[in-house]
């Protein structure tokens, strides 16, 4: 157990939030497709913290979209597509 919640801890410190060193930069495909791997984490701390947000507001358009959508699909779609049983073969 005490494994676990380390895991989560460490995890949960990679949530998206404002990051003020930043600027008035916009998010690019690199960070959608980031703050699309953690969006299961990050939709959690953000229950629970109003200062962290899934989706990066200020971003530069498509390419950012693209990467948040993909990085989505990779968590949602990745490890269980391949966990898929194969059938038996007939006969």
């Amino acid at each position: 157990m005490a494994l676990i919640a380390a895991g989560v801890l460490v995890l949960a410190a990679c949530a998206a939030g404002p990051n003020p060193v930043a600027g008035a930069g916009e998010a690019g495909f690199w960070s959608g497709l980031w703050q699309g791997l953690i969006s299961p984490i990050t939709f959690v701390v953000s229950l629970f913290n109003d200062n962290v947000s899934i989706y990066e507001v200020r971003n530069n358009g498509n390419w950012y979209d693209f990467g948040f959508m993909l990085g989505v699909s990779a968590v949602f779609s990745g490890p269980a597509g391949g966990a898929a049983r194969r059938r038996a073969p007939a006969g």
